[in-house]
């Protein structure tokens, strides 16, 4: 590893001196400039302060976050900047929303104050609120969504921020072959006129694919190679003839299909998680550091060379990875505290092409140095 140091004044000679080291991974920069996204979650105690998150970032190139929340002191950080952010706004929240005037004042609150400095482009409303099988809160998603929508409307910002919500894979009864695709029956009735929401507001449709869980619940059957980007004979779809040779593309192209089935082909599907653990349980087959390097780092040469699904290929595929650090306190499964590509110090999981810095603050007195670790 190696290191360098960049000082910052202070007002006076007697109040600490800040001073920034910057730790290097040992990593070959091959990605600089893609246009891929990371998700920032924050469900941890040991995590980097967003200022020096903003560092890695930076260094990173990477041009799109996805935050869980509208956390301030990461939208603060990040001004100024050329990141676009998708903040998030709760599903716990999603009846309050329905109020138009708790909608204006959550957007006057958490929206307004930042967006002056640091790009707001979207907020997804809710996260997987199909998966909780409540039927409450299902009713309630779209007018929360339309609410928030008419709040910007209202504020003058629905031409810079637009409103969207992310989805489980798991709300497709269908998925293979990829043209069969189809919405699970129960869902239908709230997806139907979301997809109208869609269209009308010119917003993505998002969803969580991990071709990890596949795998992972049928090892004998799906190829790992398949899965992982690796050269395999791949599967043809055979209503289409289009041929696959990764599970991920697979994917994205049955809820196209799904969404046709519905009447539109005016909504784009983009991802916005994917990605796969480097530990897990023992029955979570596959959950290695080596395959998590080698699904993620294929991805990214799929973006790199800007590549489209079979069923879409003039679209490059919209990616966020998930996620930017393993989470210590999320909850579930071993797997679910180590999706990260970066450990909380900094340091890569795994080599997968990307080269960052993440900042060590460094106090600085007349008499001595310490370092915070």
């Amino acid at each position: 590893m190696s290191s360098f140091r960049s000082a910052m004044a202070t007002s006076s000679f007697f109040f600490p001196l800040l001073l920034l080291f910057l730790t290097v991974s040992d990593l070959f920069v091959q990605t600089r400039g893609l246009n891929f996204g990371i998700n920032y979650g924050q469900i941890a105690n040991n995590l980097p302060s967003p200022s020096r998150v903003a560092v890695l970032i930076k260094s990173l190139n990477v041009s799109r976050i996805k935050l869980y929340d509208a956390d301030p002191n990461v939208l603060s950080a990040f001004s100024n900047s050329d990141v676009e952010f998708i903040i998030g706004l709760g599903s716990e929240n999603l009846q309050n929303m329905r109020d138009p005037s708790k909608a204006q004042s959550w957007i006057q609150q958490h929206v307004q104050p930042y967006i002056s400095q640091t790009k707001i482009t979207c907020i997804t409303v809710g996260n997987e609120v199909f998966s909780y099988n409540d039927t409450q809160l299902s009713a309630n998603l779209l007018p929360a969504m339309q609410s928030v929508y008419n709040a910007l409307v209202t504020l003058g910002l629905a031409q810079q921020v637009t409103v969207t919500t992310a989805h489980s894979f798991s709300i497709l009864a269908t998925s293979f072959p990829p043209s069969s695709g189809a919405f699970r029956q129960d869902l239908i009735p709230y997806i139907q006129p979301l997809l109208n929401f869609h269209a009308q507001i010119k917003s993505p449709f998002l969803i969580n694919a991990y071709p990890f869980f596949a795998y992972k619940d049928n090892p004998n059957q799906i190829s790992l190679n398949y899965v992982l980007f690796q050269p395999n004979s791949g599967s043809t779809d055979p209503m289409t003839n289009l041929h696959y040779d990764n599970m991920l593309f697979a994917q994205i192209d049955a809820v196209y299909a799904a969404i046709k089935a519905l009447g539109h082909t005016d909504v784009e599907v983009r991802i916005s998680e994917t990605g796969w653990p480097s530990k897990g349980d023992p029955d979570e087959v596959g959950a290695t550091p080596q395959n998590a390097e080698i699904y993620n780092s294929n991805l990214l040469k799929r973006i790199e060379q800007k590549q489209g699904t079979p069923a879409k290929p003039s679209v490059p595929i919209n990616i966020y990875f998930f996620a930017l650090f393993n989470e210590n306190m999320k909850t579930g499964p071993i797997s679910e505290r180590n999706y990260g590509l970066y450990y909380p110090d900094g340091n890569p999981v795994y080599n997968i092409g990307l080269e960052g810095y993440l900042p060590e603050m460094v106090i600085e007195s007349r008499s001595n140095v310490s370092i915070h670790t």
